[in-house]
């Protein structure tokens, strides 16, 4: 089973920029849907960006679209979140996580494998 593992998070300045890296571990992401996903304190998780390792199809939130791009680096076997024009709401605990799959999951309790998280903060 794969272990993702997460890198890249830090404190900015609203309109900054941030690119989040996830490495697989223990597997590699060749048959996965890997995700990234945040939870900011008091809120629910919310599958922000998804990408299907198989055909690249992506799923974007609304709430990052044209803002957040996921792509993949094969055969690095990464996943990165290049994060522009961050505002201070996209602040939270950012987590990358993958499950077997063929088709974009937006539900944060459909992926089965998690990182440790890392956070991202954006003042104003």
């Amino acid at each position: 089973q794969v272990q993702p593992i997460e890198s890249g998070g830090g404190s900015v300045q609203a309109g900054d920029s941030l690119r989040l890296s996830c490495i697989a571990s223990g597997d590699i992401f060749m048959t996965y849907v890997v995700a990234w996903i945040r939870q900011a304190p008091g809120k629910e998780r919310e599958v922000v960006a998804a990408v299907v390792w198989g055909d690249d199809t992506t799923y974007y939130s609304d709430s990052v679209k044209g803002r957040f791009t996921i792509d993949r680096n094969n055969p690095v076997n990464t996943v990165h979140l290049q994060m522009n024009s961050l505002k201070p709401e996209d602040t939270a605990l950012y987590y990358c996580a993958a499950v077997h799959g063929h088709r974009v999951l937006r539900e944060a309790s459909e992926y089965e494998y998690w990182g440790q998280g890392t956070q991202v903060t954006v003042s104003s």
